[in-house]
């Protein structure tokens, strides 16, 4: 830091603090110099850099716009595919149209980041970046979509809701209302886990060739089995041998040790090394844990990994909303859930990061902070992608010295980088990714020491919220459960505050009853 005030990085940062651009981010007010900004941005996008490949994995596996149109005959004379076609094994012309659109979902991504980021730097002067909110992404890809389409709710009729979640909070926050609300609140995987039938989750981590798909079947009269009414296979569970003999999942749990030394080390950036490590390691040809098997899936994603550099063109997910389906109630429940979270979400890490802040809980930039937030929702769902938010991961740019919107901007520079190498961003396997999902998990898991566990009313709710969302595989149900636990649980608080009310008024007597006027 003191090099930074003296000697040629002195003199630079000087000149800048004085400089149009150096006032308007208030540097010399805020204690920080263009080195530490610039220095804190490299930190942040660091640390979330994982969100680019990530995200694309989760919401491709809702299929986003693919469909049994993109399905493939596997032979002249086979019959037209059918919807089984999308689920395991999954037909060569579905899986093509998956790689596709997960190249979409990476620039969506980019786009969504590097447009939210910017605002919130340059409009609120935060040290704030902003992408598509881990959590609510799987919240949108596997309970609204559903795996590879198979929800209550299609993927272009999700990004509606989405469009519409995010002009209700930009009206909230051109209104100023968002702070009001946020005061009335109350305060693609590893392989591990595999299906049993008497158990329903057993240890698995089996070799690819050793897994299989399960389904819900019906015996007909005539002996034959066929799917059950509305079920739909599942993706590979059933671990028929060689469990915990799959190499890519211990190749996986070597990335988790490594992200997970680098975390108690400290060191910057810790969630990228591990997905590089595994993500390298995955690369090579003719390997037992290869990202490019022998198949024509296998050969066309290398072919497009060896451009290394490309503007990809997005196809299908650009535009792709639709408002068909805006009667049915499964719509308006995942609106209404993205809007909740959203308001935990955002609002909780605005308030938790903003280091400047005063005794009332306000802080500079709070309303062009609610409305650059606002506005990245409304953005990322036309380019294709769940709710953004901002991302915790900031912390770790504050804790560098991150102190003006410019931190944010540039976070927002290294994303309009990231558009220039889509082949390589699209090669990053489900295993590399992995680690990380769990490992951001565990941080998410920050939030519990906030609960007051001695406090039955809060700690009731907060148990019930945390214990259903796992156990029914959604956040709304969770919330739901918890929300309304917390509502029932201080009913009898309420009626006693507004019969204190009421005594105050002289409207009831002391043993609540009403007094006649």
């Amino acid at each position: 830091m003191e090099s930074e005030r003296s000697g040629r990085l002195g003199r630079l940062n000087k000149w800048f603090a004085q400089t149009r651009l150096g006032r308007r981010f208030k540097m010399d007010e805020r204690g920080t110099t263009l080195t530490t900004e610039l220095r804190a941005g490299t930190a942040t996008f660091l640390t979330m850099a994982y969100i680019l490949a990530v995200n694309s994995s989760i919401l491709s596996d809702s299929g986003a716009t693919c469909t049994v149109s993109d399905c493939v005959r596997l032979c002249p004379t086979c019959p037209a595919p059918t919807q089984s076609c999308k689920f395991p094994p999954v037909n060569p012309g579905y899986s093509a149209c998956l790689d596709r659109v997960r190249r979409d979902l990476i620039v969506a991504t980019v786009v969504a980041s590097l447009l939210g980021s910017f605002i919130m730097g340059a409009f609120a002067n935060l040290p704030l970046a902003l992408a598509p909110a881990m959590g609510t992404n799987a919240y949108f890809a596997y309970t609204v979509v559903g795996f590879h389409g198979s929800g209550s709710v299609p993927y272009k009729t999700a990004l509606a809701a989405v469009f519409v979640e995010g002009l209700i909070f930009l009206a909230i926050s051109a209104l100023g209302l968002r702070a009001r609300l946020a005061r009335l609140v109350p305060r693609p995987g590893i392989g591990l886990v595999g299906f049993n039938p008497s158990t329903l989750v057993t240890l698995a981590a089996c070799p690819r060739e050793a897994r299989a798909s399960v389904a819900q079947v019906v015996i007909l009269a005539n002996g034959t089995l066929t799917l059950a009414p509305g079920a739909t296979a599942s993706g590979a569970v059933l671990c028929l041998h060689g469990r915990m003999q799959s190499p890519t999942f211990w190749l996986a749990v070597v990335g988790f040790v490594v992200i997970a030394y680098c975390l108690i080390k400290k060191i910057k950036g810790a969630m990228i090394y591990g997905i590089l490590f595994v993500t390298f390691v995955s690369w090579f040809r003719d390997t037992p844990v290869t990202a490019f098997p022998r198949t024509d899936a296998g050969d066309a994603a290398y072919d497009y990994f060896k451009q290394v550099v490309d503007v990809h063109k997005m196809e299908h997910t650009l535009g792709a909303l639709s408002f068909a389906g805006v009667k049915s109630g499964k719509f308006w429940e995942a609106l209404v859930t993205f809007l909740y979270v959203d308001i935990l979400d955002t609002t909780g890490t605005l308030y938790s990061m903003a280091s400047f802040t005063d005794a009332e809980g306000e802080f500079e930039g709070q309303y062009p902070a609610f409305m650059a937030d606002a506005s990245a929702i409304v953005i990322g769902s036309l380019f294709g992608t769940s709710p953004v938010t901002a991302f915790i991961e900031s912390s770790t740019g504050i804790r560098e010295g991150g102190r003006t919107g410019l931190t944010a901007v540039t976070v927002a520079m290294y994303f309009f980088l990231a558009f220039f190498f889509t082949p390589l961003l699209a090669s990053i396997p489900a295993w590399a990714v992995g680690p990380a999902l769990i490992l951001v998990g565990l941080m998410m898991m920050r939030a519990v020491k906030e609960i007051d566990w001695d406090d039955m009313r809060e700690a009731v709710p907060a148990f019930v919220t945390m214990v259903v969302m796992p156990m029914t595989y959604s956040i709304a149900y969770g919330l739901i459960g918890g929300i309304g636990t917390y509502v029932v649980l201080r009913l009898w608080d309420w009626g006693e505050a507004g019969v204190r009310r009421m005594r105050r008024r002289g409207t009831v007597d002391e043993e609540g009853k009403s007094i006649e006027v």
